[in-house]
């Protein structure tokens, strides 16, 4: 077989794929995030993505997960002939592609370090991402609705809550996790469909959740910046959690380093 589209087209198509690639812990596409390092395609139909993470030892599950999911979505291209999937410059990067290459799977290239099944890693990070995305739905009401009560937010429907790419998110984590999607629904609920019975300590702690998410997600950004000089480029701005100091995202933010090297050229008066 020979491609007979541009090779920009098949690299576009891609990339599009690794965008349904989550990172479990942050909830973000890998392609948003700066994580993929490179694409090629042979004429053949043959596939190489190189990944990279912002630091070396980056959890190595949540490692694998990715680049294993890269493969898997790459393989389903129709056009695909051959998939490559090498994580670059991390600890057990040597192990991991080993593992991609022979598909050996989650258990058979970590062994006795597996202690996780991976599917039970996934769900754990779903609840996560669906509790964070709730959080967001229902702060965003408070705040429209300044008059309302903690309390009320039990009573919360999905036709509730206004349109808009939250909702939407929120929906999605839904869809993942099996939860009802129809108007009358309850939005306050966990991984279950139960609704809590104090309901101030869970939108705190989902807001705890959320924050978490948030935060990692920048710094996790700004690392890879640092590690990869130009990676920026690859980035997509997130605006939940962004934070004014971040260097991507405020046009003031001046690095310490730049400070510091200014500081030893000027003359000691």
């Amino acid at each position: 077989m020979t491609l007979t589209a541009t090779p920009t087209s098949y690299a576009d198509a891609v990339r599009t794929a690794l965008g349904a690639v989550l990172d479990p812990e942050l909830d973000e596409p890998i392609t948003d995030l700066g994580f993929v390092r490179s694409v090629a395609i042979d004429e053949a139909g043959g596939v190489e993505v190189h990944l990279r993470l912002p630091t070396s030892f980056c959890s190595p599950n949540f490692a694998y997960l990715m680049a294993a999911d890269s493969k898997d979505v790459l393989v389903a291209l129709d056009w695909t002939r051959t998939v490559v999937v090498q994580l670059d410059d991390h600890h057990d990067s040597d192990k991991i592609n080993a593992g991609l290459a022979a598909d050996a799977g989650y258990r058979g290239t970590f062994g006795s370090e597996a202690d996780k099944d991976l599917e039970d890693l996934r769900a754990t990070f779903r609840r996560k991402a669906h509790t964070a995305a709730m959080e967001r739905c229902l702060t965003a009401l408070l705040r429209a609705q300044p008059e309302r009560d903690v309390e009320s937010l039990v009573d919360v429907t999905v036709g509730d809550l206004a349109p808009g790419e939250h909702t939407d998110a929120l929906l999605r984590r839904r869809a993942a996790m099996g939860l009802p999607l129809d108007r009358s629904a309850r939005v306050l609920v966990d991984h279950t469909g139960a609704s809590p019975d104090d309901v101030p300590l869970a939108v705190r702690r989902a807001r705890s959740t959320r924050i978490s998410i948030d935060g990692n997600a920048h710094f996790c950004r700004g690392l890879l910046r640092t590690r990869y000089p130009g990676s920026d480029t690859d980035q997509v701005h997130r605006g939940d959690g962004a934070e004014p100091a971040d260097a991507s995202y405020d046009p003031t933010f001046i690095p310490v380093s730049s400070l510091l090297t200014r500081s030893t050229e000027e003359p000691t008066p």
